[in-house]
């Protein structure tokens, strides 16, 4: 495996672990959330939006023969940005 695919399982091994904590909230009645599994659940949201942001891009610049590992992860701020 070459550097480019192993950072990309490192990614995505990321995001499973963050998708299986969200779903763990989740799956606790929202409404009887604490304040603070609310902020983890909006981190968690954060944290998935910039792993597969840099995934895609990632991606993009591979399938142009550019280094992947020039992508790095943007700030939340700016994933958040692209959302709206």
């Amino acid at each position: 495996m070459n550097d480019a695919n192993g950072r990309e399982s490192e990614i995505l091994s990321r995001i499973d672990a963050l998708v299986t904590e969200e779903r763990d909230l989740r799956e606790q009645n929202e409404h009887r959330l604490t304040s603070q599994e609310r902020s983890r659940m909006r981190e968690l949201e954060e944290s998935l939006d910039q792993c597969w942001d840099l995934l895609r891009r990632r991606r993009a610049l591979q399938q142009y023969g550019q280094d992947p590992d020039a992508a790095q992860p943007r700030s939340a701020d700016e994933v958040r940005r692209y959302r709206q």
